[in-house]
């Protein structure tokens, strides 16, 4: 295994921050893998403890075909953000601005430099985009600010990579992850090797989320010239919920990561078939988020992960002091995918999320 810590830009006099990537193997193949980049997510970042003892154990067995990319703490600027003994890791306090927003538009500089100079060969036009990105990320004037050399150094390093995995969690959640559409039949292996509950795909979610700056780029370059295939398979991976560190959930999380690995050829012999059924990939237009109409205190009548019906109850918003009690019902049938943490309704927060077969959403879909 070899440690790359890099110094963040812009840090206060007397401190300090560094970005550090753990590279296992060696090989033309890339897999990247990175965890909490919303700091207050810790799943993902224990799933990482466990696949970096597993990954330095598969090297020292020879058992790696390619490189494996690490990033166990995606955030080290987010990881530090506490407010009166509250985590506020999901955005930047000095900006205001989500981790997981607005990173670098690759498609567009990248197009100008390889333009006439790629050829019929699928291959050497993907090395030669590969390049190119890095180049364009290299030839940056210095970052503004921490959080802009943070997003900096992380696309970099995940820009040459033919898989990666982005590892998130929602509030109260089963697991889903977020794809391209394209994308969606090798993703379903994924999907079946975790448990998965559901699969959001669209090709722009608006934001520039980190999965679709590494993913996007290739298929708005595929629509422009020809011979270049969708090189990138990035995903984001939400695991769960906020609560869901115990030692088995990490556990299994990383043995259906090696396994699918394995499965994209980054990593050799045997490894578990997938123990569940591959989930739905739904239009993530589809699904929608429901709010409460009046504040209170809120109490969910189905869990995350369950089948509901468009008008089935969902939860009870309770104002104690008015005898208010108004039953929230979902608009579309589908997955209950997500519920928020707390438990007092409070005014443009969402508190439950459906994931419908229906379009019922257009332009950015991202919340913040």
């Amino acid at each position: 295994m070899q440690r790359i810590d890099h110094p963040l830009p812009w840090s206060s006099l007397g401190s300090a921050h560094t970005l550090s990537v753990l590279r296992f193997g060696s090989g033309e193949r890339k897999a990247y893998i990175q965890a909490s980049l919303h700091a207050d997510e810790m799943p993902g970042m224990r799933t990482a403890w466990e696949l970096k003892q597993r990954l330095a154990a598969l090297e020292s067995a020879g058992r790696l075909a390619g490189v494996i990319e690490l990033v166990p703490v995606a955030n080290p600027l987010g990881l530090g953000q506490v407010l009166h003994g509250v985590h506020q890791g999901r955005f930047d306090l000095a900006s205001g601005r989500n981790f997981n927003r607005d990173f670098f538009e690759l498609s567009e500089p990248v197009a100008a430099t390889v333009a006439g100079q790629l050829g019929d060969d699928p291959h050497a036009n993907v090395q030669m985009i590969r390049q190119a990105m890095a180049g364009v990320l290299a030839s940056l004037p210095p970052a503004s600010s921490a959080l802009q050399g943070l997003q900096r150094l992380l696309l970099a390093h995940a820009c040459d990579a033919d898989v990666v995995l982005d590892l998130h969690c929602d509030a109260e959640a089963a697991l889903h992850m977020y794809a391209l559409p394209q994308h969606w039949p090798q993703w379903r292996s994924l999907a079946a090797h975790l448990g998965v509950r559901v699969g959001l795909l669209a090709e722009d979610s608006g934001g520039s989320s980190f999965d679709e700056a590494c993913s996007l780029p290739w298929l708005r370059l595929a629509q422009r010239f020809a011979h270049v295939p969708l090189a990138c398979l990035a995903t984001t991976l939400e695991l769960g919920g906020q609560a869901d560190t115990q030692p088995a959930q990490a556990q299994a999380h990383a043995a259906g990561i090696l396994a699918f690995l394995a499965e994209q050829g980054l990593l050799t012999g045997d490894f578990p078939a997938a123990a569940h059924a591959p989930c739905e990939g739904l239009p993530f237009e589809g699904t929608q988020l429901l709010y409460a109409p009046h504040p209170g205190v809120v109490s969910f009548l189905r869990r995350p992960g369950e089948q509901v019906r468009r008008d089935e109850p969902l939860f009870e918003v309770i104002d104690p002091l008015a005898d208010r009690v108004t039953c929230v019902r979902s608009g579309t049938s589908g997955v209950l995918y997500a519920v928020q943490r707390v438990r007092y309704a409070q005014p443009g927060v969402w508190l439950a999320k459906v994931a419908g077969a229906e379009p019922i959403r257009h332009g950015r879909l991202l919340s913040d």
